[in-house]
């Protein structure tokens, strides 16, 4: 099973490592372990809450489809490695993720619990 390595977020100053299955949604993982990552629209692909950067093992995942691409045109500060986790399918190669601020603070609006840990910078 591909290790997933998802770097310190403002909910923990440690990295987190995850064994998840080849297959598997990234975003469904990420939510299933508590990771502070926003999922608005519910994994179908209409907002860009779960925006990550894909640090390590990029070219071992699905392909990128128009629909993602354009509604990654929706959110902040994309970069080559930007993707929505939400249409991120886990192959083979480990991977190492950073969930972006964006994301972050979508999850925190989206969980009031957590605003005081993850507020806006």
């Amino acid at each position: 099973m591909p290790k997933i390595t998802f770097l310190p977020t403002r909910l923990s100053a440690t990295p987190i490592t995850l064994e998840i299955p080849k297959g598997a949604n990234l975003m469904e993982a990420a939510t299933d372990a508590g990771l502070p990552m926003g999922d608005a629209c519910g994994g179908n692909c209409a907002c860009a809450s779960c925006h990550v950067y894909i640090i390590k093992g990029f070219d071992s995942l699905n392909t990128l489809e128009d629909q993602e691409d354009d509604v990654l045109g929706f959110a902040e500060d994309i970069r080559e490695e930007s993707r929505l986790a939400c249409q991120v399918i886990v192959g083979a190669e480990d991977l190492t993720i950073e969930i972006t601020d964006e994301s972050q603070v979508a999850f925190a609006n989206e969980h009031p619990e957590h605003r005081e840990q993850i507020s806006p910078r």
